[in-house]
């Protein structure tokens, strides 16, 4: 098959968690890019409603913004029933969603541990579950879900301080490599993205006060940028990683390979 129909998404039907900003709409335009229509969620549905028009007026695509907290069940069953009532189906899931805290790890609070998980680990849970149960019933579907170089590798407190967010991504992690195992049989790929450090309202304060101790740790000597995970997750997303599962693509500047 030529490679550029490999990457072709025409047609195809994607759902963004969190995909209003950041990194989520970062991978939403990348996908609409490729030609996919879009569903994009978050509970603030007024960011997703104006995305939805940015992205309809400026690609074309079809767009169907909602509001869902992803871990309230009855709110992701909606979302999956709605995409599924709007479109037809359920091709691409891409579970970016997340929060993080920072604080000292003596100074964490069950609260604040039990919220990024729930948000960051049971969300994931929640929302593959309920198109992944879409997915089985096509034979066929793609999952990506979005972790973070901070699940695989550990950080002096100076440069993150955020134990949970680093357990958390952790977690997502192996969730990734178990679910391509536990799918596989219905072609369902399982992926993961983990990036490093990119601009977003969550990162800006720590990008403006701590880049002089994260930079000298990145071999490229650069934040990502607005364009660098689109490639990430039009390959996971398209035909080209057909016979790609269980994988985690790190998008770090060579962070990790240090």
């Amino acid at each position: 098959m030529d490679v550029r129909k490999l990457f072709d998404l025409t047609g195809r039907v994607a759902v963004v968690t969190g995909g209003s900003m950041g990194l989520g709409l970062q991978f939403a335009r990348a996908l609409a890019e490729l030609g996919a229509n879009l569903v994009l969620c978050a509970r603030k549905v007024d960011r997703c409603e104006q995305a939805a028009a940015d992205l309809r007026q400026e690609l074309g695509v079809k767009v169907l913004a909602l509001r869902c907290d992803v871990t309230n069940p009855p709110e992701v069953q909606h979302l999956a029933d709605r995409a599924v009532e709007e479109f037809g189906r359920i091709d691409i899931l891409v579970n970016n969603a997340g929060i993080s805290w920072c604080c000292p790890v003596e100074d964490l609070s069950l609260e604040q541990w039990n919220k990024v998980m729930s948000v960051n680990v049971t969300g994931t849970f929640l929302c593959t579950q309920a198109a992944g149960r879409i997915m089985i019933r096509q034979g066929k579907g793609k999952i990506i879900n979005i972790a973070s170089v901070a699940g695989l590798i550990g950080a002096a407190p100076e440069a993150m301080d955020s134990i949970v967010y680093s357990t958390s991504k952790g977690a997502v992690i192996s969730f990734t490599r178990d679910m391509a195992c536990k799918w596989a049989k219905h072609n369902i790929l399982v992926n993961a993205i983990a990036p490093a450090w990119f601009p977003t309202r969550v990162t800006e304060w720590i990008l403006d006060h701590r880049k002089d101790i994260l930079l000298p740790n990145i071999p490229l000597g650069r934040f990502g940028s607005d364009h660098d995970l689109k490639g990430a997750v039009a390959f996971l997303a398209s035909d080209a990683s057909d016979y790609v599962t269980g994988q985690v693509l790190v998008v770090d500047g060579g962070s990790s390979a240090w």
